[in-house]
């Protein structure tokens, strides 16, 4: 189950999207122009193939993993395959870049779930 958000989504539904997946994590990848979010799935490459079939462009696309359990800094995980992008000066799986991932937890924090808030 893939959701595209552009607005916040309820706790109630964010556990849903974790337990149709992976359980404590689940997979976004965050559009940065069009302010939007793919939350949930098995791959990332998922999400993405869903923004761009619906006008998201594939420089604007980023993907990161959400562990909404736990606290902090060490709720966002920046890693995706799709992040791999040398003519984007985007050497490896980790967002390299720190305004953009300042961008992509900002959307993060919007749309799924506030750096004060939490699910427990």
């Amino acid at each position: 189950m893939i959701e595209i958000i552009s607005q916040k989504i309820s706790p109630e539904m964010l556990i849903v999207l974790c337990e149709n997946s992976f359980k404590t994590m689940v997979k976004f990848v965050v559009d940065i122009k069009q302010n939007r979010i793919a939350v949930g799935g098995d791959l990332h490459a998922d999400g993405e193939s869903l923004l761009l079939k619906t006008g998201s462009d594939q420089d604007n696309l980023w993907g990161a993993n959400l562990y909404p359990y736990k606290k902090g800094e060490n709720r966002l995980e920046y890693t995706s395959l799709i992040n791999i992008r040398p003519r984007q000066e985007n050497n490896s799986m980790q967002i390299e870049n720190p305004e953009l991932q300042a961008t992509v937890k900002s959307l993060a924090e919007t749309l799924l779930l506030g750096a004060n808030e939490d699910l427990a």
